[in-house]
């Protein structure tokens, strides 16, 4: 049998001869694929593991014309990526969701405008086998040129109006609001003003129309809009404080956004729960369970969201891409109200 030169990279050929196969065997064995006997397949995983033998994937696209990797596109810039948990746990579960599948992550940001031409160009040159895009806005021009590229994609998040027919994994965000607002109703709460989300996403505009599901006669002075991120809540809240300052509850888009109206509302003299109830949406326990007090939320399972779209599109390579009638359908998760202090 011939020994591996010392210092050189193990070669498929040197798993071969360590496992006594040819080396057709051990590449099917290697590469996933079927045919091999059992017996003979776990001596050439030996062989892989004895030699620490390292597939070279550039080799391998060659052959399988896929190239292992998965663009994941968050349509926000750099900052609000690094400070929003939301995303945190959005992307471990792809992360971990593509390791057991053994592909790789690329993320993508949208800083700019500019920033559009760059990713279709990454998509179009074939460097990944398909995408999942999140945070997307009415007016984003990401849809489209994904929709340009063929790449194979599932979206987070509801798509605005207009985007191409695709998968998408998302959160019954209108029935999670509704059950928001119920509770606070339940608590007996009179004067129950909402802090929405931006005008242009979609999970923002279903948690406001199950607000006014509950509040169908609600006074307009009683919401306010914010962007997603603590500094915004903050804004809102002093804005409806001086707009309605009989206010008695809060319910806020997501849990940033009420972990800025709990400033407020401390910085006011304002009683929590006593004096105003407050609830948020996400239970991103880093910012929920840190919150003074600690914030009542509606919970979707963000990590898990992550994980289901890995699946999707792992569905949707596996059937060659194809987005037609058997393409996989997109999937509503449940939301669960999580009780804590706040209200």
């Amino acid at each position: 049998m011939p020994e591996q030169p010392a210092g050189s990279r193990p070669t498929l050929e040197a798993v071969a001869a360590r496992a006594g196969v040819s080396r057709a065997t051990a590449s099917r064995v290697v590469n996933g694929g079927a045919g091999v006997r059992r017996p003979l397949a776990d001596k050439v995983r030996e062989a892989v593991e004895e030699l620490g033998y390292v597939p070279n994937h550039a080799a391998r696209s060659l052959v399988t014309r896929q190239s292992g990797a998965v663009a994941v596109i968050i349509a926000e810039p750099e900052f609000r990526i690094f400070s929003d948990p939301f995303f945190e746990q959005q992307v471990r579960g792809i992360s971990r969701e593509l390791t057991a599948h053994d592909s790789q992550l690329v993320l993508l940001w949208v800083e700019g405008p500019g920033d559009y031409e760059r990713i279709a160009r990454y998509l179009g040159g074939g460097h990944v086998d398909g995408a999942l895009a999140f945070s997307l806005h009415d007016d984003d021009g990401l849809p489209a040129l994904v929709h340009r590229s063929k790449v194979p994609t599932v979206y987070g998040g509801r798509p605005g109006a207009g985007a191409a027919a695709v998968p998408y994994v998302d959160c019954d965000n209108r029935g999670g609001a509704r059950t928001a607002v119920r509770h606070l109703v339940g608590l007996g709460r009179e004067r129950v003003a909402h802090i929405a989300g931006p005008r242009d996403q979609t999970s923002a505009i279903d948690r406001a129309d199950g607000y006014h599901d509950v509040l169908f006669d609600a006074d307009p002075a009683l919401t306010a809009r914010g962007d997603f991120t603590v500094d915004s809540g903050a804004r809102a809240m002093a804005q409806l404080l001086e707009r309605a300052p009989d206010l008695d509850a809060v319910f806020a888009a997501n849990d940033l956004m009420a972990a800025g109206a709990l400033r407020v509302l401390r910085e006011r003299g304002r009683r929590v729960p006593q004096d105003v109830a407050v609830v948020g949406f996400d239970d991103m326990v880093t910012v929920a369970a840190a919150a003074d007090p600690p914030l009542t939320t509606v919970r979707q399972d963000v990590e898990g969201m992550g994980r289901l779209m890995v699946r999707l599109l792992m569905r949707v390579l596996n059937d060659g891409g194809d987005r037609g009638p058997g393409a996989p359908a997109s999937v509503i998760m449940p939301t669960e109200l999580v009780r804590r202090a706040s209200a």
